[in-house]
């Protein structure tokens, strides 16, 4: 039984040093010769995330999803600087948006208000 881990083990290394196309051949053969095998295969991929689009899980899975150091200083702190502004533009952007909201909702209000007070042409009329 150690044995079948260890070999499991340096299949998967294998595959996912080959890629997400590795993974998918197998899953195929794995259908075409025996079915419930190409099943299993589909299953733990699905379960590992190796069915996710994108570069992202891929990343995640290798360990390159944080935006450490560098090593390189300058860039290190032109990257961090770039992102201290991006943030503040960010922050002054939703302001900005509250701000149109906020004027459209007073908008709308104003407008009800003044509607409110005047009489329809399809009312009734009473006496």
């Amino acid at each position: 039984m150690h044995r079948i881990a260890e070999w499991l083990k340096h299949a998967e290394a294998w595959l996912d040093d080959k890629g997400k196309p590795a993974w998918i051949a197998t899953m195929v053969l794995g259908f075409i010769f025996v079915w419930p095998l190409g099943l299993a295969i589909l299953f733990y991929m699905i379960w590992s995330g190796r069915m996710q689009c994108g570069k992202s899980s891929w990343r995640r899975r290798h360990g390159y999803a944080g935006a450490g150091p560098t090593g390189n200083a300058a860039f290190d702190e032109y990257r961090q600087e770039t992102l201290r502004r991006l943030e503040e533009e960010q922050g002054a952007f939703v302001g900005f948006l509250e701000q149109l909201r906020r004027a459209k909702d007073k908008a709308e209000f104003d407008q009800f208000m003044a509607d409110r007070g005047r009489p329809r042409d399809d009312a009734p009329i009473t006496a």
